[in-house]
């Protein structure tokens, strides 16, 4: 797998410099996301709030993880809503790492930044991709979703069989799929939900399907699926490749299923080119290969 690197005539220089400007973190760099050179080239990113420290420790996944040293920045916000008002977004994609030290898991740091967001950018729409918010999840859920962000998003990551293992004792597959069909039931508005998985994990394309199914039986309107990529040697190994025609049938089961998009690829991610997923989902275009 070959991504390009970054052109001099490209965003990437100009964004890498206002992010850092403003001390703001993405799931970008974080995670070392394949695409951040066409993302960012592109006048985009995906902005991951709550700090750089996430207090869970999946096997897959890049960010550090331990014990945060400080509470949410309060002003972060602010300073994200500048940036994205600075970088001319349409669609705003907000992450976070687990904070599991924080009393409602930061969800009310949630909403701050999707109102912020509101205010400075009141034509774009806000997409958040949040963690389980563990022990709090009613509440923490109410609290976002009365800040009305358009598109609530919860990644499954893996399935059923292979869940715990990549994502700690603290994960459940049944809680996740329950996180997103409560989203919408409790939201007052008509959410846009979406979930994300990775393969080349050690599942079967068969327990691929069953999960997209289970997704799609929960209420689940877009769903992205893209390859693992191991990010060190002390993260889970890479358990295949998996083959271009595969991601194809993938998305045209997931069609078949009636999910109002797909966005299936080696490198897809849950953020990429999200501002397209939602046009997909909202205009019936459907599945997307990439």
């Amino acid at each position: 797998m070959k991504v390009r690197a970054p052109s001099a005539d490209s965003r990437y220089f100009e964004v890498r410099s206002l992010l850092h400007g403003q001390r703001l973190n993405t799931i970008c760099e974080e995670a070392r996301c394949p695409n951040i050179g066409e993302c960012w080239g592109r006048g985009t990113a995906t902005f991951q709030i709550l700090g750089d420290t996430c207090t869970r420790a999946c096997r897959y996944c890049y960010v550090h993880s331990g014990r945060p040293g400080s509470p949410p920045d309060p002003l972060e916000p602010l300073r994200l809503a500048q940036a994205a008002a600075q970088m001319g977004l349409k669609h705003v994609v907000v992450t976070s790492v687990d904070r599991d030290d924080v009393p409602d898991r930061g969800a009310a740091h949630y909403a701050a930044t999707i109102r912020a967001l509101k205010t400075k950018l009141p034509d774009a729409s806000v997409e958040v991709l949040t963690p389980d918010f563990l022990g709090v999840e009613e509440d923490a859920l109410a609290t976002v979703l009365a800040a009305r962000p358009e598109v609530f998003n919860h990644n499954i990551e893996t399935v059923r069989r292979l869940h715990r293992k990549m994502r700690g004792a603290k994960a459940s597959y049944d809680k996740a799929l329950w996180l997103l069909r409560r989203a919408k039931e409790l939201a007052a508005y008509p959410v846009l939900t979406k979930s994300g998985i990775i393969v080349g994990l050690g599942e079967t394309n068969n327990e691929i399907v069953e999960t997209m199914a289970d997704l799609r039986d929960n209420g689940v309107d877009v769903v992205t699926i893209g390859q693992y990529l191991q990010p060190s040697s002390r993260h889970a190994p890479i358990d295949r490749w998996v083959h271009p025609d595969e991601f194809r049938w993938f998305r045209e089961q997931g069609e078949a299923m009636g999910f109002g998009s797909v966005f299936s690829g080696p490198l897809v991610r849950s953020s990429y080119r999200a501002d397209e997923q939602r046009h997909a989902a909202e205009t019936g275009r459907g599945a997307v290969a990439y």
